[in-house]
């Protein structure tokens, strides 16, 4: 892997200091593809282990749609924080607007979620993305988000 593939990756201990979101609600394990300001690509694989599966539902378990578009956000809001630079804290970054969202396929253990994210609009400290879930290539979630840096 070439120097500037590698710097087009986010690591999960990286991801750590983008965001202030951490275990059981890090829906996000790693960005796999950073395009300057403007897209990034987040996964997240699915196990059997994570802790809604014995609620949801305990006879067939499927990712609730709620989380998928939570991971979306989440991998929008690691390139805001990017965007903004290196700092301390991860800045208070939150969802503004969910719109349009669709749900397609369900989302069971085992499954990768690759989470496309293209920004659409940006002013000032808003940003808005749309974004599609994907396994194995296939869309399972789509919608737009907004997102807002909020100070303390």
């Amino acid at each position: 892997m070439n120097a500037e593939a590698k710097s087009n990756i986010i690591e999960p201990t990286e991801l750590l200091k983008l965001l202030p979101h951490r275990f059981p609600f890090l829906l996000v394990d790693r960005i796999i593809e950073v395009n300057a300001d403007e897209s990034c690509i987040g996964i997240k694989n699915v196990t059997f282990n994570e802790p809604f599966f014995p609620g949801h539902f305990p006879n067939r378990p499927v990712m609730p749609g709620v989380l998928l578009i939570e991971g979306m956000a989440q991998t929008a809001g690691a390139l805001c924080s990017r965007s903004i630079g290196p700092g301390g804290a991860p800045p208070n970054l939150f969802c503004l607007t969910v719109d349009k969202a669709k749900f397609r396929k369900p989302v069971l253990p085992g499954d990768t979620v690759e989470y496309h994210m293209k920004q659409i609009r940006k002013r000032r400290t808003m940003w808005w993305f749309h974004g599609d879930a994907r396994v194995g290539g296939v869309t399972v979630c789509e919608a737009e988000v907004g997102a807002m840096i909020v100070e303390d």
